[in-house]
């Protein structure tokens, strides 16, 4: 198993009793399974898990896809357009979720301090761990090395002395490679992140910062708090703080991962398609406001329909990137509404679910998918 080894020590402290933090990614997890369980069809080639055009949403793409532009929560028309030999794969969420398992409990050998984020994420904290030395490094190329071993899947990994710190170094070499930040060198990194990259911070406030002039971790450095209080809330001292390197939020083995949602029973049965959307525009909304105050994002979008016969059905999508804003949960569910076909019988309730809960600060509700490459 190849890998990638930037600043590959954890030595350096600067503080005392720093924590060591690993944040474990799997790469192109659904797309990875559909290659490594079938190499003569899909081994090598550009594939996209998810729905088929014209109405289906990718879920995940490989990265033979990537550099045509395919990306998760694209149409699938636009995927296809972009990647003339791009391959849909239709989703098998059950295999998905056993081999999550599978991981964690790799993952739980090295520490019972394991905060799963999604199916193919979690953090660790590895201070003290239940075997070997206390060196973040070692246990995330072990953690790598068996995840390969037992599952023949690539995981990237970052290592750091906070959340926010390793979660941006497991993006910087992927797929199948390992960032370490050591506590003397976290300033420097943060300094020359851009400021998309920091946690909470969506296209909206971007834009509301660069027109500030800030552009980088370094500018966030420099720039005073209460400056950033003044605009963004307490959201502004949120991001001096992780500008600085002050992040100790805690591993949370326990984390509730529930979902949010809302529905709705109408007084009369509702047979239009075109209906049923404008009724569920206000519980996208809701969704939306529940999902800000918890400070949530979420990749599975489930619609719920009850029947004027009262019978009780669901359709589901999960996407790679999380999502929270009206916009974004109201692409998903009219894609769901019409897939496979639009109901076939009137319905007198309606609602949408996120769940596969993840971290998210950034408020507002403007459209927040990644559309770059």
């Amino acid at each position: 198993m190849s890998g990638h080894d930037t600043d590959g020590t954890s030595g350096g402290d600067t503080q005392k009793d720093p924590r060591r933090i690993v944040h474990v990614d799997m790469d192109a997890f659904y797309a990875q399974i559909e290659q490594r369980d079938f190499p003569d069809q899909y081994g090598g080639r550009p594939i996209a898990v998810g729905g088929n055009p014209p109405r289906g949403v990718v879920q995940t793409a490989s990265y033979e896809a990537r550099p045509y532009g395919v990306h998760s929560a694209q149409p699938a028309v636009e995927a296809d357009r972009k990647c003339p030999d791009l391959i849909f794969v239709s989703p098998r969420m059950d295999v998905y979720q056993e081999e999550s398992k599978r991981i964690r409990k790799i993952l739980r050998r090295y520490t019972d301090l394991v905060e799963p984020l999604s199916l193919d994420e979690a953090y660790l904290d590895v201070t003290e761990p239940k075997k070997g030395l206390p060196s973040g490094t070692l246990i995330a190329r072990r953690l790598r090395d068996e995840i390969y071993e037992e599952t023949g899947l690539t995981a990237s990994a970052g290592v750091g002395p906070g959340k926010f710190v390793a979660k941006v170094a497991s993006d910087q070499d992927k797929p199948d490679g390992l960032t370490v930040i050591r506590p003397d060198e976290q300033m420097k990194f943060i300094a020359q992140l851009s400021i998309e990259e920091f946690h909470g911070i969506g296209p909206v406030t971007a834009e509301k910062m660069r027109g500030m002039g800030i552009q980088t971790g370094a500018d966030l450095q420099a720039i005073a708090e209460r400056k950033l209080v003044h605009h963004f809330g307490k959201r502004g001292r949120h991001f001096k703080k992780l500008a600085e390197g002050t992040d100790d939020r805690p591993v949370q083995p326990d984390r509730d991962r529930k979902s949010v949602g809302a529905e709705r029973t109408f007084s009369e049965d509702i047979a239009e398609t075109g209906k049923m959307l404008e009724r569920l525009s206000p519980i996208a909304e809701r969704v939306a406001q529940r999902l800000r105050k918890a400070k949530r994002k979420g990749r599975t979008v489930t619609l719920k329909l009850k029947s004027h016969d009262h019978q009780v059905s669901t359709r589901q999508t999960t996407v790679e990137r999380p999502l929270r804003a009206k916009d974004e949960l109201m692409i998903m569910t009219e894609r769901l509404l019409q897939r496979p076909h639009p109901p076939k019988e009137p319905v007198r309730l309606l609602g949408i679910s996120v769940s596969s809960l993840t971290e998210g600060e950034e408020a507002g509700g403007q459209l927040e998918f990644d559309f770059r490459p």
